[in-house]
């Protein structure tokens, strides 16, 4: 059964890569959204079983919405997006219990790797 998906990225552009490389493998992109606010929304409407989330965003943080969705259901499986050189925050989304971080630009392999591995959890 494919596994459904909520994509969080305020760039369309990247929203657009993580996208492609999750259709192209099977997965069932059910929802997007542009900052935390209306990821925290579209994940109670949506209930999808993985979430990629973008740590810099307008309104709410990738940080803060992964801390809002994981009170809402502590089973949420999470994957951070960060830019190169944002180690501390990285540190900062696992505590906040992301379960994995892919770095941008993405890697194919890399993005596959971090949700298949979430998944499995």
């Amino acid at each position: 059964m494919s596994k459904n998906v909520l994509v969080v990225d305020d760039a369309a552009f990247m929203r657009m890569m993580i996208k492609d490389i999750l259709n192209k493998n099977g997965y069932t992109v059910v929802g997007e959204a542009e900052n935390g606010m209306t990821a925290l929304e579209k994940y109670k409407e949506l209930k999808p079983d993985l979430v990629t989330m973008d740590i810099t965003m307008p309104e709410m943080d990738g940080i803060s919405a992964v801390k809002q969705i994981r009170a809402f259901d502590s089973k949420a499986r999470v994957i951070m997006c960060s830019a190169m050189g944002q180690q501390a925050m990285v540190i900062d989304a696992i505590q906040a219990g992301a379960l994995d971080f892919i770095v941008k630009p993405f890697q194919p392999e890399r993005v596959l790797e971090a949700v298949g591995k979430a998944l499995e959890r």
